[in-house]
């Protein structure tokens, strides 16, 4: 394991902002760590890193070479784009050949930028500086508060391919509000919900073994009201929404559903165009986790 930690705690005085989180992330993986905000994603990275102390547990990191990207970077006004990430090669590591500086402005998007001074940079140009500079020193572990937070869709396709190809060379624990991005990128993921780490495992595993309700996007001919009714009767129907000939059925008996659902369709006489099982998202499975 690259990073392990038990019983984990941190507290602010009265507020307990970690509770006894075992958190296991495999060497060489992207995991991901979704939560609320106030979950407790920022300190926990922070103590990670080590800006921060735990007031509870232990921590476990095999990793000596570690890159960190707080949610919000600031740099000195006056330096520009490449001054900046080559200050930070030389600080993790003066052996880096100077190349690599272009190579990481590059993939983060900032070639064209990288002589401007970075007082004049706008937030999102300020979040690729802040990943330049994370992982210009070829870090093993690398910790990343946000990283798409304030970049446009472009942006945000650079950074998750950029974590991406990181994926078996250097373990990433990224935390995001972004659902989708984190079911793009990530290998396992953890849920953290008022300080306590709620899930932790693979996505598979997650949208398989959480989520209760099963949905149907069904398109009929002609107005879906009728059909809406004649779902709304049947006992493992949790809901059934019409909005003109789409009707979305929810279900906590999916076994009920694959067997009964096109019997009731069809009692109905209305001509069904197509009937769709929608499968779980992330998002679904995250509002159902930290109610």
């Amino acid at each position: 394991m690259s990073v392990r930690t038990v019983n984990l705690g941190k507290e602010y005085g009265d507020t307990v902002a970690l509770d006894s989180v075992d958190l296991t992330v495999a060497a060489g993986s992207v995991y991901g760590l979704v939560g609320p905000n106030g979950a407790g994603k920022t300190t926990l990275l922070a103590i990670l890193s080590g800006l921060r102390r735990q007031t509870a547990g232990s921590i476990e990191v095999s990793s000596t070479n570690v890159g960190v990207l707080p949610d919000t970077p600031r740099f000195d006004t006056w330096l520009t784009a490449r001054e900046v990430v080559d200050l930070a090669r030389s600080l993790a590591n003066v052996a880096i050949p100077g190349q690599r500086v272009e190579e990481v402005l590059d993939d983060a998007g900032l070639a064209e930028a990288a002589d401007r001074k970075v007082g004049g940079f706008s937030r999102g140009m300020l979040q690729r500086l802040g990943i330049a500079t994370a992982v210009v020193g070829e870090p093993d572990l690398l910790l990343l508060d946000e990283p798409a937070a304030a970049l446009d869709p472009a942006g945000r396709r650079e950074v998750l391919d950029l974590i991406a190809r990181l994926r078996g060379r250097a373990t990433v624990i990224f935390s995001s509000h972004i659902l989708d991005d984190v079911q793009e990128v990530c290998d396992d993921i953890g849920i953290l919900r008022r300080g306590e780490l709620v899930y932790q495992g693979s996505l598979a595993g997650l949208l398989a073994g959480r989520h209760r309700v099963t949905s149907y996007e069904i398109t009929v001919r002609d107005d879906g009201a009728v059909v809406g009714e004649a779902l709304g009767r049947v006992g493992w129907v949790a809901a059934a929404n019409v909005d003109g000939d789409q009707i979305t059925l929810e279900t906590e008996d999916r076994e009920q559903a694959e067997q009964r659902l096109v019997a009731v369709l069809a009692s109905t006489g209305v001509p069904v165009v197509s009937v769709v099982p929608r499968e779980p998202t992330l998002e679904d499975v995250f509002l159902e986790v930290t109610r």
